[in-house]
């Protein structure tokens, strides 16, 4: 099968991969780290798709259908957890893996786990702790038929 290129209505990348492992959303306003998450996940045999910010993302994730988001915090537009929580609230992807790629605070992180992101890897990262992240998603989510909804902070036991 050859490579082949998809035209969405906004500017993103897709490569389609013979055999690939999965199809991976990466969301980041910087071009530099969108090619160096693309680079390292293909090498691995992930389809990888490029959105450049988080109103990019939820225009073309369900065209796009991928397997797993990952998603910058700090992002013009749309930043990450207000498009993590957009996600978590449409029934086509409340299930979808989410991975935030960001230099967090506590309060990010925080934030990110009352939305319902499902892991967190900071910047700078090795690139196997990205593959490493990204598969155990992946993987976790083919067996996984719906995600238990996170009770919200007034609803926690002290």
């Amino acid at each position: 099968m050859g490579k082949t290129r998809t035209r969405w209505p906004v500017s993103t990348y897709s490569r389609v991969v013979s055999g690939a492992s999965g199809r991976v959303l990466v969301v980041d306003d910087s071009k530099v780290i969108r090619q160096l998450i693309r680079v390292n996940l293909e090498l691995e045999g992930f389809e990888v798709v490029t959105a450049s910010d988080g109103a990019e993302c939820l225009e073309v994730v369900h065209q796009v259908r991928p397997d797993l988001v990952t998603l910058d915090v700090v992002m013009p537009r749309l930043d990450g957890l207000r498009t993590a929580a957009r996600l978590r609230a449409d029934p086509l992807t409340r299930d979808l893996p989410l991975a935030i790629i960001s230099a967090c605070t506590p309060y990010e992180v925080e934030a990110g786990l009352d939305v319902g992101v499902d892991a967190f890897l900071g910047k700078p990262f090795e690139p196997a702790e990205l593959i490493a992240v990204v598969r155990k998603l992946i993987e976790g989510r083919e067996g996984r038929l719906e995600r238990v909804p996170r009770p919200h902070k007034h609803e926690r036991s002290a």
